[in-house]
């Protein structure tokens, strides 16, 4: 019970933490960083979805990958964006992603979905912020099918975003590669591709347990 109400804390204060930083830059985001969308696009078109199939971008923000997530799944899928701060979905809103997909507030520890019902999950810059990187990776794990996909993208490498903020590679970085992989396998994902560029980051990895 203990550790239960202590988890439940720590959630709310990441929560409140995320907001506190996201909520004043909400309005600026999608000019600020308009420039990136094509590589947010042609991250998506290597997650291998298909019409009919659902889609779910975690951490969506703005929702600038959900129309591109709509173009992979057709008018017959199903496209999700979540986000844990309204200000970004009110944004999103205001962008029209809403047409795209459903827009929902939610902490991405605890998706409000039933276990096994999405083919394909896009995250982009949200692993490594994340208190508990391996419960982030096991939830998501829980709402995807047997073969379904996981594409974690940012648009620039982990070495220009750390000389861009003054400071080395750490190797406690839950994306680097020694780190991502074995945290992959323990939480239910086989990593199919890693690649760490200079001008982005991806990681595919499929959903153990079968094939979809």
């Amino acid at each position: 019970m203990l550790a239960r109400f202590a988890a439940l804390v720590a959630a709310r204060a990441e929560h409140t933490a995320s907001r506190a930083f996201f909520t004043p830059k909400a309005d600026r985001w999608e000019a600020r960083f308009a420039a990136d969308t094509p590589a947010y696009v042609s991250a998506v078109s290597r997650m291998g979805l298909r019409p009919g199939q659902t889609a779910l971008d975690v951490g969506c923000g703005t929702g600038r990958v959900l129309p591109a997530l709509r173009e992979e799944v057709g008018d017959k899928g199903t496209v999700l964006g979540v986000d844990v701060t309204p200000a970004m979905l009110a944004a999103a809103a205001r962008e029209g992603r809403g047409g795209s997909a459903r827009l929902l507030i939610a902490d991405c520890l605890r998706l409000p979905l039933p276990s096994g019902t999405v083919d394909g999950i896009f995250s982009a810059g949200l692993l490594n912020h994340v208190a508990d990187p391996p419960a982030a990776l096991c939830e998501w794990a829980r709402v995807v099918r047997p073969g379904g996909t996981l594409l974690l993208f940012h648009p620039s490498g982990r070495a220009e975003r750390a000389a861009r903020h003054g400071r080395p590679l750490s190797p406690d970085d839950p994306l680097a590669e020694a780190n991502l992989r074995p945290t992959l396998d323990a939480t239910g994902w086989r990593t199919d591709c890693y690649d760490d560029a200079r001008d982005y980051f991806l990681t595919r990895a499929i959903r153990t347990g079968g094939t979809g």
